[in-house]
């Protein structure tokens, strides 16, 4: 396995921590602000360190070596603090004045402690009678894509991938940037809207943690790849069913249960450092 660390200066009495807790011998400098550790192995030794290299703002991980981004042929998107940076139902909520009362359930939701379909109908209880035309504001004044999403999206359709948004967000938003962005897949929640505004609910089935890594695994069958050939993003707990379906499942700035169980983290950086895990 490869260990590459990224994000900033690595103090050199840290590597040579580093290089004793995985038994590599040597690092291998990559710029901008990147080392390659090779031959590295995991140890409980290393996770020693782990909150001295989290000290020092730097994202890790360990990878395969010889993994290429092109070994690929698809990567999936979370919307909301995945792909973007905000949660589009909490600013929909602030056009409400209730954005402290939605953003308290999305927070829970996201750790994992209110079920997702309770949340979104909790949430959207709270936004019925809302103006339609707010959704327009927030996509056109408040959303503003993730750092780094753009490059790693860019570089993913180069080397081949097909490429998806998997949310359980709206599809006002998703169907944008699908168009906006050449997405080839999105999946999302339909708002319900009668005389120009939310009522409330949403038509159909929800989109939730279940139905994401559904879509998922039907894309993967549909396009002919092993799970090995998935790469999923996700921020939190909404993601983990889909980051499972996943042969690389990275954690975005994402919450603790998320981070525990994803394949990578990336806590400091932006969705394009992922691509410096592949040689």
């Amino acid at each position: 396995m490869n260990l590459v660390i990224q994000g900033g200066a690595l103090p050199t009495f840290l590597l040579e921590r580093i290089l004793a807790a995985t038994g590599a011998s040597t690092a291998t400098p990559c710029p901008p602000q990147v080392v390659r550790v090779a031959d590295a192995v995991r140890t409980p030794e290393f996770d020693a360190l782990i909150p001295l290299i989290d000290a020092e703002r730097l994202d890790w991980a360990f990878v395969e070596a010889g993994r290429k981004l092109s070994d690929f042929g698809l990567i999936a998107f979370d919307m909301d603090s995945t792909l973007i940076t905000i949660e589009c139902i909490d600013e929909l909520a602030d056009f409400a004045g209730k954005k402290t009362e939605v953003s308290a359930v999305t927070e829970a939701a996201m750790r994992g402690e209110i079920d997702y379909r309770e949340s979104l109908r909790r949430r959207l209880g709270l936004l019925g009678g809302l103006d339609a035309r707010v959704l327009a504001r927030v996509y056109g004044e408040r959303l503003l894509l993730s750092p780094g999403a753009r490059e790693l999206l860019e570089a993913a359709q180069n080397a081949g991938l097909r490429t998806a948004i998997l949310s359980g967000g709206f599809t006002y938003f998703t169907e944008r940037l699908r168009i906006e962005l050449g997405f080839d897949f999105a999946t999302s929640n339909e708002l319900e809207i009668s005389g120009g505004k939310l009522t409330g609910r949403v038509v159909g089935d929800i989109v939730d943690a279940a139905a994401k890594a559904h879509h998922l695994a039907r894309l993967t069958d549909e396009l002919g790849l092993h799970k090995n050939q998935v790469i999923a993003c996700g921020d939190g707990a909404n993601d983990l069913l889909m980051m499972a379906q996943a042969g690389l499942s990275v954690a975005f700035r994402a919450k603790p249960a998320t981070r525990a169980k994803a394949d990578v983290a990336i806590n400091f950086g932006g969705l394009d450092s992922l691509l410096n895990l592949f040689d």
